[in-house]
This record gives structure tokens, C-alpha cells and sequence, in this order.
């Protein structure tokens, strides 16, 4: 997902094992309709492709990367909002109200969410969808559970910024595009940008 997010405080994971390098797959990829698999296993290698994942995301200025974003069709996804002030997020552990920043950055595996709250419409981008930009509506909170790169289970509860990340990201792992939310005058006024990122993906393709 994407607003912008400057390259805040690299993943821990960066400098402590094999770093992966991935380019950002664009829509018109069937990649990103493919749903992921379960994840069985936490090992070494996981841990460089959520390393990989996080530069990657980094690098791009985003605040949240599925793995079908760079071509591996998994249950996981990576987020980091921090830096992002104009639009606020919230998070509760046990119930308790908790600090985002110090949970960031946020490793997905398996996830699986059940929406709360009153759905809202807010603004989203998409790595794979460069310069692309429409309101989706979602729920306003999300209760999250899964599992992180330490193999630890965790639960809790997000809303703002973060529930709408998760909310995307989560989607992406089922091969559900952002642009698949929009209503039909939101979906109308991107129409012509995407066909013809569509149309340039299919192309550069071919030529591989």
C-alpha cells in the first residue's frame, strides 16, 4: 500500500540475514490474482524474503507489501506506518490501547481478520499501481491475528491508518486488488490508467 513512508528505521531483520532483492510487481501480472499459500514454517529463508520484502517496500516509499508484490504467492505481507502523521492509526493489545510506532514494523504471516467498526472511505495507492490513487471504503477497525518472523501467535486490534494497511494488504494475499473496492465512479475515473498499466505489464511480459 501506498501513501508515502520515508525509509524509517530499517528492519531489524536487515543486517542478520540473507537479503533477498525483489522488484515490484505491476498490475497485469497474474501473480496478483493468485491466492497465497499457507506458510508452514518459519525459517532462515522466510526470514530473508521478509527482510528482502521490507527493503524493497522501503525502497519503493510505501507503507505495506504483500508477497504476490514481488511474485510469490504466500500468506504474508509486511507493514510499517510510522512517519505517516496526517492520517492517524491506533492499535489495541488485551483490549489496552498501545503504542504504533513501537510495534512497527508489523511482519503478517497466515493473518486472518474479522472487520469491526462502521465502514469509512479514505484515499489508497498501491505499489503495483504507480500513480494510481482512489477512495475504497472499509471497515474503520480490524481485530488481527497470525504469526510473526519469530513463529510467535499474536492478536490484536487496529484501526485508522493501520486497519485500512492491513485491510489491503490482507487482500492482496487472497489476489483482491484495491481497485476491486472501489465503487463504480471511483473505478470509472482510474479506468483509463489502469488498462493501460494493464497493457504495458502484459507487454513487457511477453518480451521475457
Amino acid at each position: 500500500m501506498k501513501p508515502s513512508v520515508h525509509g524509517l528505521g530499517r528492519n531489524r531483520l536487515l543486517g542478520q540475514n540473507l537479503l533477498m532483492k525483489f522488484t515490484v510487481v505491476h498490475y497485469g501480472d497474474p501473480i496478483l490474482r493468485q491466492r497465497g499459500v499457507r506458510i508452514e514454517s518459519v525459517d532462515e529463508t522466510l526470514r530473508g524474503t521478509i527482510a528482502g520484502m521490507f527493503d524493497t517496500m522501503y525502497q519503493s516509499n510505501g507503507i505495506g507489501l504483500a508477497a504476490q508484490q514481488v511474485g510469490l504467492a504466500l500468506q504474508l505481507a509486511v507493514i510499517d506506518v510510522r512517519g505517516v502523521k496526517d492520517r492517524a492509526s491506533q492499535l489495541w493489545i488485551s483490549g489496552q490501547p498501545a503504542d504504533v510506532d513501537a510495534f512497527m514494523p508489523l511482519v503478517l504471516i497466515n493473518p486472518t481478520i474479522r472487520p469491526v467498526g462502521e465502514a469509512v472511505v479514505g484515499p489508497e495507492g498501491c505499489l503495483s499501481f504507480p500513480e494510481i490513487y482512489g477512495d475504497v471504503c472499509r471497515p474503520a477497525e480490524v481485530e488481527v491475528r497470525g504469526i510473526n518472523d519469530r513463529n510467535e501467535s499474536f492478536e490484536f486490534k487496529a484501526g485508522g491508518l493501520l486497519a485500512r494497511a492491513i485491510q489491503h494488504e490482507v487482500d492482496h494475499l487472497n489476489g483482491v486488488l484495491f481497485i476491486d473496492r472501489m465503487d463504480s465512479k471511483n473505478r470509472s475515473e482510474v479506468r483509463d490508467e489502469v488498462d493501460t498499466l494493464q497493457t504495458a505489464t502484459k507487454k513487457q511480459l511477453k518480451r521475457k
